[in-house]
């Protein structure tokens, strides 16, 4: 059947190019409809139809030759048209009546052909575009639901239905954050302690360094009359507390000094009474908590910092550094500084803060902060960069000076003022505010909550077994009797008991 309408097709052109433009024209359309009802794929593309519209017409031809032509070519067209319904019909198309010759003139014909044409490009066009809105409809539903899963609460075994309420959800004020304020007003109160230990030499201003800390007369020295330095046969641990009170907010400082500390020829073993100073106040408070009746606030006396101080020397850290921080650092956390930066040049500490570190990481030595204890990212981010600053070059006075009009807290030489709270000259504020504006709290949060549970878990442990070891020995032997000394044996035990 397709190629009975190709050979149609092809018989039309031959006879339109005998006949007058007109005929020829009106052939072209009529054959154009014609094949529009069941053979439209295989008709010329609507560009070639135009081009063959536009091209120049042939040379006329006789009167007589045209009329014969135009009469074949509605002959033609009278038995196209009794066969196409019926492919029609055998397919289920709906049939479309064709239109006569003299109904409607050529041009009008291809308009509304190529209108019809428009139609069903844009009707095809638009279901294409409802089908992919309904399947983004879909997508998002989908995604909707999935949100849904992970709001929605779930319940659990232990605790029921668990589920998030934000405060757009709440019907009204319901007054959670009053809660900081309580906290805040109980805290101002009572107060809170803070204990910070000073190691290091003789000579590198740890009294200094603690004065300008807090801005206060609150080292041993300056506390003692008629104080005379004198170079301590042994480690003697000597502490000075204060109650400090600003804007209301009241802190017992307890600053804890070790004169004698590295000033002797065999410094061999001069940390074991600063552990066993920092071990004995876990002690203490191990005991309170024990008691069966506690007091109701238990007296905080453990060490929250150790300041080390080292000696520029612009080398590397020393057999007595390494061996105290890494004793040390086990028990209580402990921030390197530099004292008396103001000897070495810019390069110079550098090259030192640099050594340090190296020394510090290769002995396995762990100061503060420590790294696995960063509780989120904004807290890495933070410890990130004051590790990048460890140790801290710092500088210590208690002298005001006059530059540029204000008074600021500096030495003065030959060369010009140093000032400690610039940090141009030195790190003394990023010491500062490690130890009491950002990180006081954490400090005091770490001593408990790792070093003191440390100390403790294993002080049960050793209890513990101790307590079986005698009760073991309160049982009869294979001989019958009880241990070597028989009765005494388990009476002596029982006692311990």
């Amino acid at each position: 059947m397709m190629s009975e309408r190709e050979s149609v097709g092809s018989i039309l052109q031959r006879i339109a190019s005998f006949s007058r433009p007109d005929a020829m024209t009106t052939t072209r359309v009529l054959s154009g409809v014609a094949l529009s009802n069941g053979v439209k794929k295989e008709s010329p593309p609507p560009m070639k139809r135009q081009e063959r519209v536009s091209s120049p017409p042939p040379s006329p031809l006789p009167v007589a030759v045209q009329r014969q032509g135009l009469k074949r070519v509605q002959d033609t067209t009278k038995v196209l048209e009794q066969e196409i319904p019926a492919s029609m019909e055998e397919r289920g198309m709906e049939e479309v009546e064709p239109a006569s010759v003299e109904d409607k003139p050529a041009a009008e014909k291809a308009v509304e052909e190529g209108e019809a044409q428009k139609t069903e490009d844009s009707t095809a066009q638009n279901k294409g575009t409802e089908e992919r809105k309904m399947e983004g409809e879909v997508d998002v539903e989908g995604e909707m639901e999935g949100e849904v899963e992970v709001v929605t609460p779930c319940p659990t075994e232990s605790h029921g239905l668990q589920g998030t309420i934000k405060g757009h959800d709440l019907f009204g004020y319901v007054g959670i954050e009053a809660v900081l304020d309580q906290m805040r007003r109980k805290t101002m109160k009572a107060g809170f302690e803070f204990n910070i230990m000073v190691v290091g030499q003789s000579g590198l201003g740890k009294s200094t360094l603690v004065n300008t800390l807090f801005k206060s007369k609150v080292s041993r020295k300056s506390c003692s009359p008629n104080y005379e330095e004198k170079i301590s046969k042994t480690v003697k641990l000597q502490s000075v507390s204060h109650v400090i009170e600003e804007k209301g907010v009241k802190m017992k400082l307890t600053v804890i000094d070790t004169p004698g500390f590295g000033d002797q020829i065999n410094n061999e073993n001069c940390w074991e009474p600063i552990v066993s100073y920092v071990n004995d106040q876990y002690e203490r408070y191990l005991k309170e908590e024990l008691y069966v009746n506690r007091k109701p606030r238990i007296p905080d006396t453990r060490v929250h910092c150790c300041v080390y101080f080292l000696p520029a020397t612009g080398h590397w850290l020393r057999p007595i550094d390494v061996e105290f921080m890494k004793r040390l650092g086990k028990i209580v956390s402990i921030v390197p500084v530099i004292a008396k930066a103001d000897t070495l040049t810019m390069e110079e500490r550098l090259e030192f803060k640099q050594r340090v570190r190296q020394d510090l990481k290769a002995n396995g030595i762990r100061v503060y902060p420590q790294t696995e204890y960063d509780e989120d990212p904004e807290d890495r981010i933070l410890n990130d960069k004051i590790r990048e600053n460890i140790p801290f070059a710092v500088v210590g006075t208690d002298k005001e000076h006059q530059v540029n009009g204000n008074k600021v807290l500096g030495r003065k030489t030959k060369w010009g003022i140093i000032e400690v709270e610039n940090v141009a000259h030195c790190e003394f504020t990023n010491l500062r505010d490690l130890l009491i504006r950002s990180h006081l709290q954490d400090l005091k949060d770490v001593t408990h909550n790792i070093h003191y549970e440390t100390f403790r878990v294993r002080r049960l442990n050793e209890s513990n077994l101790t307590v079986h070891g005698l009760a073991l020995s309160c049982f009869p032997m294979e001989n019958g009797t009880h241990g070597t000394n028989g009765t005494s044996d388990r009476s002596e035990s029982e006692s311990h008991l």
